[in-house]
Formats: structure tokens, C-alpha cells, sequence
């Protein structure tokens, strides 16, 4: 069944932009975690701004994860928001957590749609190839929708697929990579800055947030195409303007934050 998101205008939704995949949302008196990464480093990479400080990833509520790369899943990271949050993650994953401690963990596949705390969580397809490296298994990749007075869609990592289309229903936000955590982006797996731009031509949220970006770089590597840290939200805000002028796109620093009001006219 589709589900169509009619314009609300009851509860503002605020997000605060963490860096690369982590975004914090506060949305009907939840506090959503997307893929945390909140530690200074992660395998092989290195945070290129300093991790911000602890009030701006507490008191979580849900966790959302898209896949088990390195920029997107981090033991470290979780156990610092504790065992008992509830966690989303896709088939394959949960065996792996639940025997790291976590006790709260839902397996899930594009098309199912969990409930929690009043918010309703829809799994979405994701192009990608998901792996826990070095050696891991391989296991799907997701993206998400979370419906409530504002619905978000979460695109985790992927490549542009013509069934972004099907989210054209009145998303109010759409938090979308534009890049990959090094010197470049594999089109076969990531949105670049254009093919991020198509993927909001289709999808034609309200508000678009460009994310997976501007944080990490490969241990040692840091002057390796440093203006790919900083250039691609602004080609994708470009593109964006061309592909998909109903949508008003907001590029956040590190850190920033946005608070939307009425989906027509973010503050």
C-alpha cells in the first residue's frame, strides 16, 4: 500500500547535522540517531573536524542503521549511547549486535514497517553493497522513511534506482548523500552531487539536506583533494536548483542545526 504524507502543521521537526551519515533528529518528542559515528576514528578513517560534544547525541530514542560499512556502523559509537536503545538495522545484522550487548535490536528488510514509541519506521531499498569489513559477511542495505507529524526520508548509502520514485508522496525532509568518506564516489554505489540532485528530482521532497560529506578522510591521506570535503553540498544545491526547483535545499555545516516549522518555509 502507498502512503501518501499530507502537509502537517502541528510540530516543528529539528535536525542537527553531526557529520557524514550521523544526523540527530528531534521529531514529536523523539530523538532519532541515524548510522552514529561519534568517535574520532573508525578503521581506517579519521574525523576531519572534531566530534562534537556529548549533548548533541544524548537522550536517544532510535536508532537507525542503513548498513555495516565503517562510516556507518561503530561498536564504539553505540555503546556510548547505551545497550538498551531500540536499534533498526537490516537482515544480517542483528546476531551481531545482540552478542555485543544490545538488547534491542529490529531486523528488518525493504517493505517491512515497524512501530516504536509513536513513530512509525518504513524500510526502503538502498543500491549498495553492504559488508562488515575487513572480513564480515555480507548483508543488505537499507534506507528509511519515518512517519510521524513530519515524515523523513533517511537514503543510508546508495546509488540513484528509478524506485526513488515511488517516495514521491509528500516527503517533508530528505536527508541525502552526496558523496563518499574519501577523494571520490563510486557511482556504482553513491550518489555523487548530480546524481544526488536526479534522486530529489524524483523523490521531490519539501526540504533536502545533503549529508555523507565533509568528515572523514583516509588515516594519513588528509591532503589528498581536500576540496572534496567542502565542494559537493554546494554542486548538489546547484543541480538541485535545475532538477527539482519545488524542493528547498539547506546545506548544513557540521553541526548545524535546522528547525522546520512549516515544511513550506524552514526557519
Amino acid at each position: 500500500m502507498t502512503t501518501e504524507y499530507p502537509d502537517r502543521s502541528g510540530s516543528a521537526l529539528r535536525l542537527r547535522y553531526l557529520g557524514h551519515s550521523t544526523v540527530a533528529l528531534d521529531v514529536d518528542g523523539a530523538r532519532v540517531l541515524t548510522d552514529p559515528i561519534l568517535r574520532r576514528r573508525v578503521g581506517p578513517l579519521v574525523r576531519a573536524v572534531e566530534p562534537l560534544e556529548p549533548h548533541a547525541w544524548t537522550d536517544v530514542d532510535l536508532v537507525l542503521l542503513s548498513h555495516s560499512h565503517w562510516d556507518h556502523l561503530d561498536i564504539g559509537s553505540l555503546r556510548l549511547l547505551g545497550h538498551q536503545v531500540p536499534i533498526v538495522v537490516p537482515r544480517g545484522m542483528a546476531a551481531r549486535l545482540r552478542s555485543r550487548g544490545f538488547r534491542h535490536v529490529i531486523e528488518t528488510v525493504p517493505g517491512d514497517s515497524v512501530s516504536i514509541d509513536g513513530l512509525r519506521v518504513e524500510i526502503t531499498p538502498a543500491v549498495h553493497r553492504g559488508f562488515g569489513p575487513p572480513i564480515g559477511p555480507t548483508e543488505l542495505c537499507i534506507g528509511f522513511v519515518v512517519a510521524a507529524s513530519r515524515s523523513i526520508y533517511f537514503a543510508g548509502d546508495t546509488a540513484l534506482f528509478e524506485g526513488m520514485r515511488d517516495l514521491d508522496r509528500g516527503i517533508d525532509l530528505a536527508l541525502i548523500p552526496v558523496w563518499g568518506w574519501g577523494p571520490r564516489a563510486r557511482a556504482a554505489e553513491h550518489l555523487d552531487p548530480l546524481s544526488a540532485a536526479r534522486a530529489v528530482g524524483l523523490i521531490r521532497p519539501r526540504v533536502a539536506v545533503p549529508i555523507h560529506w565533509g568528515t572523514f578522510h583516509p588515516l594519513g591521506m588528509r591532503w589528498l583533494r581536500p576540496e572534496t570535503r567542502t565542494e559537493p553540498p554546494i554542486a548538489f544545491a546547484r543541480y538541485s536548483a535545475e532538477t527539482a526547483p519545488g524542493t528547498l535545499v539547506r546545506v548544513l555545516p557540521i553541526g548545524g542545526e535546522l528547525v522546520i516549522d512549516d515544511p513550506r518555509d524552514p526557519g
